[in-house]
């Protein structure tokens, strides 16, 4: 069969309802003869596939998958096409992918999954990713059905602050996540890939709830802000100092970092706002703990003087490497009377999980269920993981 027509597909799809992804998937898929078909999404937390309904022939919408112990979980985790043998043909599933991040899962049943129709299903994935790309912001439909339970107002804020989780080019890779998925209230994180230059914060304000997702609001809106004027490191983590003390006089804080990484060398330069050091690994291990002398949190600077020069460091990665970057919350979790899960498990775990050699985003997702299960799924802080991979000069 001749590959799927992106021309086609985009006639198709020109002046839909923004809710009608689903039906605009299966009137394609039907062109090679595929049948029930779902369109999946994962949930905030990556533990469920949630199925999209399908409004054009009102059958039952299917249950849901678990991502850890079903098939579309396979295809979701490993990225790639993922098929059974049934009765009535080949269900087959393939994932579906927003730019570089990890949307969901499409499932077709065809007659005879051959290389030609796995890769025009594979192709409609990619595709319906690209919709809900477009369509999420015009309509709320996406978002509720990746909601297993209500989001707080602090956490609905939280996730409409933050850039896409992956963003994967041929030179690097960025992966996060955040947790408590439907309680988050203060951790966030923003970056931005500027031809040769990758920018990152991560940002950790005091408290939790509505009062930390405000001041998480004005430090990304200051970073991007003082990122988008082409400002220097030093500059934008002063000014990050002064407009936290500027709104907020009753000593609110937030700890993080402000890092950037030329493309082309590899030379990460970073500051840090009393935060955790992050973690450097290199061939499949954790080799250090990368060290930057801290300030004062942003917004207690003017209490031993704002002219004091901000402290930054330098690293120099090899092709390869990866920075994790990690918020307190991952490494003081614990249950009552229980030791933390501590940093030297964090680094035995990011080396397990890097030695096989598992994708930036799969890491983190593994991580993040290490510090839940840790904590019995009963998080007392916000936990974020940031993992930034370099993969060298361009070729």
């Amino acid at each position: 069969m001749p590959p799927l027509s992106l021309g086609r597909a985009l006639r198709i799809a020109q002046g839909a309802d923004p809710a009608a992804i689903p039906d605009i998937v299966l009137r394609i898929a039907g062109e090679f003869g595929a049948t029930d078909v779902v369109v999946y999404l994962v949930d905030f937390a990556q533990t469920t596939l949630e199925p999209l309904p399908d409004r054009s022939t009102h059958t039952e919408v299917p249950k849901s998958e678990e991502v850890a112990t079903t098939m579309a979980g396979r295809a979701f985790v490993d990225q790639r096409a993922t098929s059974v043998q049934r009765p009535e043909g080949v269900r087959l599933w393939v994932p579906i992918v927003e730019g570089s991040d990890r949307t969901g899962v499409l499932a077709v049943t065809v007659a005879d999954a051959d290389d030609d129709i796995v890769r025009a299903c594979e192709d409609l994935g990619v595709f319906a990713g690209y919709l809900i790309a477009t369509q999420a912001r015009a309509t709320d439909i996406y978002n509720l059905h990746r909601r297993r339970r209500s989001l707080s107002l602090a956490a609905s804020m939280q996730w409409d602050l933050l850039p896409p989780l992956v963003l994967r080019t041929e030179r690097m890779t960025v992966a996060a996540l955040i947790e408590p998925a439907y309680e988050v209230g203060g951790d966030c994180f923003d970056y931005a890939l500027n031809e040769t230059v990758l920018d990152l914060g991560v940002f950790d304000p005091v408290g939790h709830g509505m009062a930390s997702a405000l001041i998480a609001a004005l430090n990304v809106g200051a970073y991007r802000h003082d990122r988008r004027r082409g400002q220097s490191l030093e500059q934008m983590h002063a000014h990050l100092d002064e407009t936290m003390r500027a709104q907020f006089r009753d000593l609110s804080f937030a700890t993080g970092q402000l890092v950037r990484v030329d493309m082309g060398s590899g030379e990460m330069t970073w500051t840090n706002a009393g935060h955790p050091l992050p973690l450097l690994l290199r061939g499949g291990k954790v080799i250090d703990e990368l060290r930057c002398p801290p300030s004062l949190p942003w917004g207690l600077g003017g209490l031993e003087g704002s002219a004091a020069p901000t402290p930054v460091a330098t690293a120099a990665l090899e092709p390869g490497d990866s920075v994790l970057f990690y918020t307190d919350g991952v490494v003081e979790a614990h249950l009552p009377g229980q030791e933390e899960f501590g940093v030297e498990r964090l680094v035995d775990l990011v080396g397990q999980h890097a030695s096989d050699q598992l994708e930036p985003e799969e890491i983190v997702r593994r991580l993040v269920r290490s510090v839940l299960d840790y904590q019995d799924d009963r998080l007392t802080d916000d936990a974020t993981l940031v993992l930034f991979k370099w993969n060298g000069p361009p070729g």
